[in-house]
């Protein structure tokens, strides 16, 4: 499959109703003269750099470290670091303005990043396309049957209809209802396809005051989960992982879903207890799990989530793909062509928010 072209335009369109910048510190101070130079440990390719580089008519120096000595030398003069950099590093950094985080949780950003007048951007909504596609695909093979039923017997080398015609051994997503907590990107892309393509009611909680999307039915604030989850036949873990979200979907959470309701786990592996969601799925409190993450990962062996046949677990590999790397690329580019024109950028963190 040919790469597809992402353009600015394109990007804005994908990200719907959801904020792209934070209410402060938008604009990051541009040098007052000479090349910006920008420093990262990323393994940048030539023809991404180039890419980069003509986003802007400004002079832009992108500098890839290639061990961690190098990378606190360069940091002497850098105005901006792409991926990560540790709270201790921050003193090597007098000239730093903007830090451009390689992935897109903050949860393990410095504590002393979040006082440091550097504004942060991350690359919120550029995986959630391959996200909510491999979402969709888990729902589908656990609603169909192919993850239960038929998988099992291909490895078997068999193959034989389960139940009958009326039997609730396949069901249906049409006209169900899709629970979503947290309507960043990937919440935004699933309720989405949930909605377009399958017809399903949508319910969503988010801590952000966001307008509610045309596909979103319902959208609430927070304190509304207790209530939220009974709805659920889809029940969608999409939020950021921060002391609140944390262990989220615990127990209660799972006693209290429908026993024909199904599970997806798509932002954070921490969200969820893992054991909690094993006795669920073993003693029928819910109908299945789509996992992508996972609280360790990957998991010890050993651990009985493995020993699950109503489940389907994929790496924390659902934002990959080559199309993911051509937005990654093309996203920088456009904040670097922002902030070299001192104009806002695009995904400011909320520090103190923790995303």
């Amino acid at each position: 499959m040919p790469v597809k072209n992402f353009t600015r335009r394109t990007f804005v369109a994908a990200a719907g109703s959801a904020p792209a910048l934070a209410a402060e510190n938008q604009v990051a101070p541009k040098p007052a003269g000479g090349p910006i130079k920008i420093v990262t440990m990323y393994k940048f390719e030539p023809e991404e750099v180039r890419r980069i580089q003509a986003a802007t008519p400004a002079a832009i120096e992108l500098v890839i470290a290639g061990n961690r000595q190098q990378y606190r030398t360069l940091l002497r003069e850098a105005d901006v670091v792409y991926g990560e950099i540790a709270g201790a590093e921050l003193d090597y950094a007098p000239k730093l303005k903007w830090v451009q985080s390689g992935g897109a949780g903050m949860e393990g950003m410095a504590p002393e990043l979040k006082t440091h007048p550097a504004v942060v951007t991350n690359y919120a909504r550029i995986f959630a396309p391959g996200i909510s596609e491999t979402g969709i695909g888990m729902l589908l093979c656990l609603t169909r049957g192919i993850t239960t039923h038929y998988m099992p017997q291909f490895a078997k080398r068999q193959m034989k209809p389960v139940g009958n015609p009326k039997s609730a051994d396949h069901t249906e997503l049409v006209g169900r209802t899709m629970a979503i907590v947290g309507m960043g990107g990937i919440g935004s892309f699933m309720a989405r396809r949930a909605h377009y393509g399958f017809d399903m009611k949508i319910i969503a909680t988010d801590a952000r005051p966001i307008p509610k999307p045309e596909y979103v039915d319902e959208l609430h604030s927070p304190d509304y989960f207790p209530d939220l989850v009974p709805r659920a036949d889809v029940l969608v873990a999409a939020a950021p992982l921060t002391p609140t979200t944390e262990r989220m979907f615990n127990e209660s959470v799972f006693r209290s879903m429908k026993k024909t309701a199904y599970f997806l786990a798509l932002s954070r592996g921490r969200l969820f207890d893992d054991m909690a969601l094993v006795k669920a799925l073993k003693q029928g409190w819910i109908a299945g799990a789509g996992l992508d993450v996972f609280p360790q990962e990957p998991p010890p062996s050993e651990h009985p989530i493995f020993d699950l046949p109503n489940v389907v677990m994929t790496a924390h590999t659902s934002g990959w793909s080559p199309d993911r790397q051509v937005r990654l690329i093309d996203f920088f580019a456009e904040n670097v062509r922002r902030y070299a024109a001192g104009l806002p950028l695009v995904n400011v963190v909320d520090k103190q928010a923790g995303y």
